[in-house]
């Protein structure tokens, strides 16, 4: 009965896509988890489960089943017996792939007239089991193809947070062999991984590069990039642009040798190191910045050179809080003047295809509607890979300052489909000031306001002394723009650099004087994250969409809670910070708190010490 029904949803038509065995696995480490999964309990003996059926695209799922004959034999009630029941054997296999697997474990018990189905996931690191439900959060009753039980099984939270730490560790790894092996500089890291993804995006390189000799494939590896940039039908000059960094990865010497260890080349494990771990992740979760979070990775185990060009990446849970914040939709049109890698303009394109309902629309969003500007090279091309990754675009991509008038006026000329686009929001994490002779941080969101059109929404994160200090900026955009909202945010959350920030909120080209309204400020201190060794700040307890949900809907209506947010109507002169006008709930205050404010206000003051009070 099963073997039909698997049939029949297309499970044996790509045996190179899906790979179905019985009772034993061609793979090793599934081979090596069964060898003591006897269902006999000594730990002596194999396992041999009905199926086990792989799929190379996501290489850590696996799904097994177990049948019974009768549908009084399909579960037992304390899941004790796995040699006599179809739910008990499955789910002890479960626990015997689970550390090395995240595994979707199906029980079947009867016949095709009378036959009973239950579906679970045990996630990789886990050996508790919960009923699969699909990513509409539906519970998962009937056999799938194998795509939809690999997608349910990937938009469970705890599988997709040990995803995201299996690619930190794997950056980490990445990035030694790239230190050691390869003596690779910083700005060479990142253009790798970024060169080799697009690389592998098409199909010949990506089935060929493991046949080329290691002095032949920085060549072909090139030639891949430059045909995927050139099927993107961008002008001449910036597929030249974009090509132009990759360029210095073909030409690196150590990549073309063949060694002892490495006969095909280091450029060769390199690809498939990237092969078998990225790829598989990228095609499951498009919202994710990958190659943001490899270069931020990089930087953060080395200092690297973003400490020196003020490049602060954005993390990926603050980029989607500023799309929520500004509540885009499929109608709007976003520009990030500092693009960096993309963070920003990936969360919005995701949260704006949440409320695409046509293919048009969904081409129209990835093609006409995301708008960056970039003035690093390196940065510049990182940008661009993201959005060929993810399909479109690149074409809507600047490279040069955000100050610069050709590219100022091309944001607010753009045109689409529909004619006229100027963007409708903008959002910005601006370099951070390193002396006083460099632009200010609302410098550049002045500049960001200005390309919106009226009544657009501006966004932005900046250091807390640029809400708490009198300045020139602070007259300008109240002069010309209407302060919505301003939040401040945890100490912590560009760790390990110690800046201390909040978002800004403007409706542009309204001047405050003109709106004649209060602003809401939010105290938003504590996001959940814990710093853990190895992984930088994570959201450990799972807390982070509870929290984020409770300050977007806040913030929507404008509500006023003790302690955590209020309305007041201000002026250039006063500090723009919830701290300075909110009223403490002193009910509950704790010793933490207490401790806290003190780890805040020294924050502070170290962060907003000027360079020459900390030589």
């Amino acid at each position: 009965m099963t073997d039909g029904i698997l049939r029949s949803l297309g499970y044996y038509d790509d045996e190179v896509a899906i790979l179905v065995e019985k009772q034993q696995s061609a793979i090793a480490a599934i081979r090596t988890a069964l060898s003591k999964a006897s269902k006999k309990g000594t730990g002596k003996a194999a396992g041999y489960p009905e199926f086990i059926i792989t799929a190379p695209s996501a290489p850590d799922v696996v799904v097994v089943i177990e049948c019974k004959a009768e549908v009084s034999r399909h579960r037992s009630p304390d899941l004790d017996r796995p040699a006599d029941f179809a739910v008990d054997g499955v789910l002890h296999y479960a626990r015997f792939l689970s550390p090395s697997h995240t595994v979707v474990s199906i029980a079947v018990s009867g016949s095709p007239s009378a036959s009973q189905w239950s579906f679970f996931l045990t996630p990789k690191g886990s050996i508790v089991h919960r009923p699969l439900v699909a990513p509409t959060g539906a519970e998962i009753e009937a056999l799938v193809p194998m795509t939809d039980l690999i997608a349910a099984a990937a938009f469970d939270p705890t599988v997709q947070h040990q995803r995201e730490r299996d690619l930190v560790s794997f950056s980490q790894e990445l990035h030694v062999f790239m230190r050691d092996e390869a003596e690779m500089t910083e700005q060479e890291k990142p253009l790798a991984v970024a060169g080799t993804l697009i690389a592998l995006n098409d199909p010949v390189f990506r089935q060929t590069y493991d046949v080329y000799p290691a002095k032949d494939l920085p060549a072909a590896w090139m030639q891949a990039i430059r045909k995927q940039m050139t099927e993107t039908s961008l002008p001449k000059a910036k597929i030249s642009n974009l090509v132009q960094p990759f360029t210095g990865i073909q030409v690196q010497p150590e990549l073309s040798k063949a060694t002892m260890a490495y006969p095909k080349g280091l450029l060769n494990q390199i690809v498939k190191m990237l092969a078998e771990h990225v790829l598989p992740f990228m095609t499951v979760y498009n919202d994710i910045d990958v190659v943001g979070r490899f270069y931020g990775e990089f930087l953060r185990y080395t200092g690297g050179d973003g400490k020196g060009l003020g490049i602060v990446l954005t993390p990926r849970h603050v980029t989607e809080l500023f799309a929520l914040i500004a509540n885009v939709g499929k109608t709007d049109v976003v520009i990030d003047p500092c693009a960096g890698t993309g963070g920003f303009l990936i969360s919005a394109m995701t949260e704006m295809m949440r409320t695409a309902t046509t293919e048009a629309e969904i081409a129209s969003i990835k093609g006409e509607r995301l708008l960056g500007i970039e003035q690093q090279a390196t940065m510049y091309a990182l940008a661009a890979s993201n959005m060929i990754l993810r399909g479109d675009g690149k074409a809507n991509l600047y490279q040069g300052s955000c100050f610069d008038k050709p590219n100022v006026d091309a944001v607010k000329k753009h045109r689409g489909t529909a004619g006229a686009m100027r963007p409708t929001v903008g959002f910005i994490n601006p370099p951070y000031a390193k002396s006083k002779q460099d632009l200010s941080e609302l410098r550049f969101f002045l500049n960001m306001l200005d390309m919106l059109a009226d009544g657009g929404r501006g966004v932005a994160i900046v250091p807390i002394s640029c809400a708490t200090a009198p300045s020139t900026e602070k007259t300008e955009l109240l002069k010309h723009h209407t302060p919505e909202a301003v939040m401040s945010m945890p100490p912590e959350v560009f760790a390990p650099t110690g800046v201390v920030t909040c978002i800004m909120v403007f409706t542009a080209h309204k001047p405050h004087k003109t709106s004649n309204r209060k602003t809401w400020f939010g105290y938003w201190r504590e996001d959940g994250f814990v710093k853990i060794k190895n992984l930088g700040r994570v959201d450990k307890h799972h807390t982070w969409p509870q929290t984020r949900d409770r300050w977007v809907e806040s913030w929507h209506n404008r509500e006023v809670h003790p302690g955590e947010s209020v309305m007041q109507k201000v002026s250039a002169t006063d500090e723009w910070v919830a701290e300075a006008y909110m009223e403490t709930d002193y009910s509950t205050l704790t010793e933490a708190d207490f401790e806290r404010v003190l780890l805040d206000y020294s924050l502070f003051t170290l962060g907003s010490a000027s360079p020459e009070d900390n030589e």
